[in-house]
């Protein structure tokens, strides 16, 4: 193998790992935290006293469980009977 071919392999290899590192952050960066929008069971964490974390939600919509979501979508997104996503955890659909 000629100097040249392998300064080019090690120079692919290096730009490789460094594209596979970037990847997941930039990706985690496009999304958000969103209370109230997971169905039960379906929540990423936070669910509240009584839960432990993911997929511990006990209603759909509950308020203080959150899902990740495509940033700027969560105040958006269509909900049943008029509910609305929230950047913040909030009181409504607990768990009894």
């Amino acid at each position: 193998m000629s100097m040249n071919t392998k300064t080019i392999a090690v120079a692919g290899a290096l730009a490789a790992a460094l594209a596979a590192h970037v990847a997941p952050a930039s990706a985690q960066e496009a999304k958000e935290k969103c209370f109230g929008v997971a169905l039960a069971g379906q929540n990423d964490c936070a669910a509240g006293p009584g839960t432990t974390c993911a997929g511990s939600s006990k209603v759909d919509y509950q308020g203080n469980a959150w899902k990740l979501v495509p940033a700027g979508t969560c105040t958006t997104m269509e909900l049943p009977e008029g509910r609305m996503g929230s950047l913040e955890a909030l009181d409504r659909d607990m768990a009894s």
